[in-house]
Order: structure tokens, then sequence, then C-alpha cells
């Protein structure tokens, strides 16, 4: 026969559910998203601000901070009061250029100059804020990047030219101690604006890393987009170990569509996640995936795949 203290615990603990004693109601705050941390994440604002619910850059940096994560990006100057408000930072900024940025990038020596002067802005505010990087681009292989018929640049010629305008912009971004991040993406998807990019002449990474490495900066590194690479290359934990020296900084979606990075698409994220863990790479991830449903779940699963 049990003891009676046995008999008098099992009872206690049956009872404790009727008496609101031990388990987690409804009513109780969710754990925050990120457990482990090891993985500093990102919520990149206009994937949230541009289309569904919208959200404002107060609810934004509110989001972010509620999950557990350290930064909104890609978010306007004009934004960063907010952030530093809630004591977020902004781990990549816009460079400045107007409209669809990544049309008029470094490969055309006829936007170099427009391309230094508003990067080199940013760089500048960036400093002055205390964040860390801000984004560039390759640019459009057209040389009117709005007309697909005017020609196309040899890419020898758009590594030459992006290698003397990132030199230039380099020596800035060391005096000041901010990081240009040059982004990969895909040309392949042509179903949406956001989606994919026919046209962009850095669509494949090791044409990024070429350039990259010419440059030769400490300050100038890949934005190493894993669902741009996944669209164009496949084999991501290769690609990542064959330019691990080069990122700088690093983007999620799930494939096909940019949606949630859930396990209804194609990437294995968190052993993504563990192999830039395990190369070292300790920049931001930022969550870019454009939301198919409730974009605070979608975020929050979101999250918790890459907090490994």
């Amino acid at each position: 026969m049990p003891h009676r203290r046995h008999v008098l615990r099992a009872a206690a603990a049956a009872a404790a559910p009727l008496l609101g004693a031990t388990p987690m109601t409804a009513a109780e705050p969710e754990q925050k998203a990120v457990q482990h941390g090891r993985v500093k994440q990102s919520v990149v604002f206009w994937c949230f601000n541009a289309r569904g619910d919208k959200w404002d850059a107060e609810k934004t940096c509110a989001v972010a901070k509620d999950l557990g994560l350290p930064s909104v990006e890609l978010i306007g100057p004009e934004h960063w009061p907010t952030l530093k408000k809630r004591g977020l930072t902004c781990a990549i900024a816009p460079n400045g250029m107007p409209g669809a940025p990544y049309m008029r990038g470094f490969n055309n020596p006829a936007f170099h100059a427009e391309n230094l002067d508003r990067t080199g802005k940013m760089i500048d505010a960036c400093k002055d804020a205390g964040f860390p990087s801000v984004i560039t681009f390759v640019g459009y292989k057209w040389p009117n990047p709005d007309d697909p018929k005017s020609g196309s640049i040899p890419n020898d010629e758009a590594v030459k030219n992006c290698v003397k305008g990132l030199k230039e912009l380099a020596r800035h971004a060391e005096k000041q101690g901010v990081t240009v991040c040059l982004e990969h993406l895909n040309s392949r998807d042509g179903s949406d604006p956001m989606k994919g990019h026919p046209g962009y002449q850095g669509d494949d990474l090791d044409l990024c890393a070429d350039i990259l490495r010419k440059v030769g900066s400490p300050r100038v590194k890949l934005l190493f987009d894993i669902y741009h690479v996944q669209v164009m290359h496949g084999d991501l934990i290769r690609r990542i170990d064959e330019v691990k020296e080069l990122i700088g900084h690093v983007h999620t979606a799930g494939v096909p569509g940019r949606g949630e990075p859930d396990d209804g698409q194609e990437i294995n994220y968190p052993a993504v996640m563990r192999k830039l863990v395990g190369v070292g790479y300790a920049g931001y991830v930022g969550q870019e995936f454009i939301p198919t449903r409730d974009p605070l779940s979608g975020l929050r699963q979101a999250v918790r795949a890459c907090d490994v």
C-alpha cells in the first residue's frame, strides 16, 4: 500500500488545476519567440508595412521587442527615433536611392555619382546613429534599367564597374566604421516585383563574390539572401562555406513564393541557421518574407525556426 504522504501529494497535484495553481492559462503571456539567441534576428520593415496589415513603425518596433528581437531593418532615418525609443537597432539601412534601388547600381557608371552621394550620406547617418550597415546593389544589366531593349552590360565590364565604384565607397565606409553589404538577387521569378528581379546582373553568387574579393575591403561585404540563393543556385550549406568570409548580412524567406519560412516550403531553416553559427557568422538575420497569413503568427513561427 502506498505511503500516506504519497497519497496526499498525488491528491494535491490532481487538485492544483482546479485551484489555478500550476498550469499556464490562455490569459497568461506567451513565452518570447527567442529562447537561444545565438542568431541575432531582425524584422524587415517593408514586408510588414507595404502589404496586408500595413504595420507602421510603432507597431513593427513593438512586435520586434515583444518577440525578443534586437532590430528592425531597411527602415528610413525618419523612423529611427522610434527604434531608439524602443532600444532597437537598424541592422541594415536602405541606401537612399529612390524608387527601386536594386535597378540602378554600381555596374553602370552612369549611376556611380548618385550611389556614392546617397549611400555615403546613409553611411554618415548610420555612423551618427550607431547602426552597423547599409545595403547596396549591382544593378540591372540594361544600360537603361527601365528598358530591356537598351542592350546589355557585359559581365566582365559590370564587375570592373562595380569594383571601381565600391572601392571608392569603401574608403568612406572604412573611415566611418560602417559596413556596406552588396545583395545577390534572383532573376528567375518574374511573378511579382518583390519575388524576383529579371534583369538583375548580380544574380550569380560567384559574380558577387568575385566583385567583393576584388574590392578587398573589410567594410564591403555580401548580403547572403537565403531565398534568392536557393532560387538561383540551391546547395545552400555548401554555398555558405564557399563565401563565409564575405557574409555581412543574411535575409530569409520561404521557397517558392517568398512566403513564410515554415514547413510548407523547401528550405530547412534550422539546418541553414546552424551552418551560419558553425562558420562563425555573428551578424544579423533579417526576416524578409511576404506574409501570406496572419503576419504576427507567421513572424513568430519564422523567428522560432531560426532560433537554433
